[in-house]
């Protein structure tokens, strides 16, 4: 009969493989505490067992290799769904699918380039609205400007009375500034902010959320409305994003 560690570590395996097969169909939740409840004790059984077997460190080393692919599986189902939100929240936009590799600043490194249909001068967007638009573009990674960067001045329109303005990163707890052409035009917090669109969509196509006023500022002159705005995007954790490389209106103002 073998012996105990070799019975635990052997379960362990077994465990690790159905929960990856389990969890590649979306429905692991629940064999998953079930086998916390059988792993839990097993892997205490483990601890017990003697140093220097070659057998225990073999299924040491495949009950690591599993527990990683498991890991790998639902981090890739993430991504497809993240993607998949991204397109469904934008129909009628070409997307190029990336993720954030890299931060630095008002600025976000993506893993696509020229070789994907990246150029510099596209819109970059997540499921819920504006992340930014592409500043450089290489063959393989592209940089990304957030709208948080004080240099980063956006066309927008207040959805709902369409008053046209301009936001910008604000240096104030990751809000942005805007600021409306016209001094009279009511504003007030719950607003939401959309952008104006550019010429055929480059780089901004119209009716991408932008965010939502939190604060109405005290007027500084006669001339100008402004407010701050919470961006509809958490920038704090961005990971899959879509690069607009056409749009319905871009297309058509090519014809």
């Amino acid at each position: 009969m073998r012996p105990r560690p070799f019975r635990v570590l052997a379960l362990l395996v077994v465990a690790a493989a159905v929960l990856i097969a389990v969890d590649l169909r979306g429905d692991a939740s629940a064999l998953r505490t079930a086998g916390a409840a059988v792993t839990g004790p097993a892997q205490q059984a483990l601890a017990a067992a003697k140093p220097g077997d070659d057998r225990v460190r073999e299924l040491e080393k495949q009950n690591a290799e599993l527990a990683a692919a498991l890991w790998a599986s639902r981090a890739e189902r993430s991504a497809q769904d993240q993607r998949a939100a991204v397109r469904a929240a934008h129909p009628g936009l070409s997307l190029v699918s990336a993720r954030v590799i890299a931060v630095r600043g008002d600025a976000v490194t993506i893993d696509a380039g020229t070789r994907d249909g990246v150029r510099e001068d596209m819109a970059v967007v997540t499921a819920d609205g504006l992340a930014g638009r592409i500043v450089t573009a290489g063959p393989a990674v592209s940089t990304v400007m957030l709208p948080t960067d004080p240099s980063a001045g956006i066309g927008v329109r207040m959805t709902g009375s369409r008053e046209i303005g301009s936001v910008r990163g604000a240096q104030h707890d990751g809000l942005l500034r805007l600021r409306l052409l016209d001094a009279d035009a009511g504003l007030e917090p719950g607003q939401p902010v959309e952008t104006l669109g550019s010429r055929r969509s480059r780089p901004y196509p119209p009716g991408i959320p932008v965010g939502e006023i939190v604060e109405v500022e005290p007027p500084k002159d006669q001339l100008t409305r402004t407010a701050l705005v919470r961006p509809a995007v958490d920038f704090s954790t961005l990971d899959i994003v879509g690069v607009i490389t056409a749009s319905e209106k871009g297309r058509a103002d090519a014809k």
